[in-house]
């Protein structure tokens, strides 16, 4: 009945759900194109080649599945690979690593109809969900036709349990006909354990972004980005990462008083949605800083920065995880407003000092881990955000012991991709000879 009442609402708020869509359009036009994908219109898959779906919901995720993609597409080379998003920038995020690798559309809307007509043209062996994309009618129908579905490097923050627990007469089900979860931490699973969920399909994988793996081109084009943008005189390079709205006055206002120390401070700022990249370029602009924009330069552009810039606005896509090799220390965002935080491993992973807000309670291990290591300082206030700024700008101690100590967690804490995939594998194993039976 709980789903029932669900699903009917999802149709009786359709009409909102395609106004915000248009809405959406107006600052980012992608999302006004190919509606049909989400009501289930996709192209239909060759009936021959076994299906593995992964769905990550927008960038982040997309980053975090790539090895465990590549990984599935090595032990399954007849296989075909559909990786569904379902933000625009998600769908680039995909394109931009796999280019025609993988199959790739927007995830239908969890609407039965749509759900069914996806998976009538799909035919999925299995699916595997990236973190907390969680749909009651979308699990229920692949439980209906006994295709697995796996929750994958899950995690489940006390506010988010406290939510499910709210409705738990949709949540509980839904947990329930699951597969397997493959959660980060202890403190995720017994969290799903609260919920219902059985432990038979609960495992401790750990988190799969501490698998990240820094290439030989991608250092390359790290330190090519910072001698651009130090120039002939090095300055040093604060960056502050996937900002929300709200958040960017915080940072401007810190930036303010570290100049006042250091006047030669790059700030490189890069908004977390695309649409508000105007939105933060007028912002500076207001406050009279020098600013240039990535995109008046593009990532193929080798010319120095002009010394008077003051801000690099990170307006492209795909270059984030460069700009933290880039940089001297970096900020993440979403921690100064109450969105919960953001990948906090990518410049850890480079050997940076992280700084970040309290909100963090969609990354509380990975901060907890840094903190205690000493490579995350925590600030509230800009205030506070400028002192540790300028902390790690004076002290070149405090700087090394923070970049080691942030590099170091990352290092120990490495091996949830290969706990993963043994787990998927033992889901495809299981399955009656689609995938498996070639290998």
């Amino acid at each position: 009945m709980a789903r029932l009442l669900y699903t009917l609402l999802i149709y009786l708020c359709l009409p909102l759900i395609l106004l915000r869509l248009l809405w959406r359009g107006g600052r980012a036009p992608a999302y006004r194109r190919r509606w049909g994908e989400r009501f289930g219109f996709v192209e239909r898959l060759a009936d021959a080649q076994p299906v593995i779906w992964v769905h990550s919901v927008s960038v982040g995720e997309t980053i975090a599945a790539a090895p465990m993609i590549r990984r599935l597409q090595k032990k399954y080379p007849d296989a075909t690979l559909l990786v569904t998003t379902m933000t625009p920038t998600g769908s680039a995020q995909v394109k931009k690593i796999f280019g025609n690798r993988v199959e790739h559309c927007y995830a239908p809307y969890d609407m039965p109809d749509a759900i069914a007509r996806f998976l009538r043209r799909t035919h999925p062996a299995i699916l595997v969900i990236m973190e907390t994309e969680l749909w009651p009618n979308l699990i229920h129908a692949c439980h209906q036709r006994a295709i697995p579905a796996v929750l994958a490097n899950a995690r489940l923050s006390a506010k988010s349990a406290a939510g499910y627990a709210k409705v738990g007469r949709l949540s509980r089900p839904m947990l329930r006909e699951l597969t397997a979860i493959a959660a980060q931490t202890k403190a995720d699973g017994e969290r799903f354990i609260q919920l219902g969920v059985s432990n038979t399909a609960l495992e401790i994988t750990g988190n799969i972004k501490f698998d990240l793996q820094l290439d030989a081109a991608l250092r390359e084009k790290a330190a090519l980005l910072k001698k651009q943008w130090q120039g002939s005189s090095p300055r040093p390079v604060f960056l502050a990462a996937s900002t929300h709205r709200g958040e960017d006055e915080i940072v401007l206002d810190a930036y303010s008083q570290v100049l006042e120390q250091r006047p030669d401070l790059l700030l490189v700022l890069v908004p977390r949605h695309p649409e508000r990249f105007d939105e933060v370029a007028a912002l500076c602009r207001e406050r009279d800083y020098c600013l240039q924009r990535r995109s008046e330069t593009g990532p193929g552009d080798s010319r120095q920065l002009e010394s008077s810039v003051q801000i690099l606005l990170g307006d492209t896509m795909g270059e984030l995880l460069s700009f933290c090799g880039a940089s001297d220390f970096t900020f993440v965002g979403g921690s100064l407003v109450d969105v919960g935080g953001h990948n906090l491993i990518e410049p850890a992973a480079w050997g940076v000092p992280v700084l970040s807000g309290p909100h963090l309670f969609n990354f509380t291990e990975v901060g907890r881990l840094l903190t205690e290591a000493g490579g995350l300082a925590i600030s509230a206030t800009a205030t506070e955000l400028a002192e540790q700024v300028v902390a790690l700008l004076v002290d070149t101690d405090l700087h090394q012991q923070m970049s080691s100590a942030a590099l170091a967690v990352t290092e120990a804490n490495r091996g949830a991709l290969d706990r993963l995939t043994k787990l998927l594998e033992n889901q495809i194993y299981q399955r009656p000879a689609q995938v498996s039976s070639r290998h």
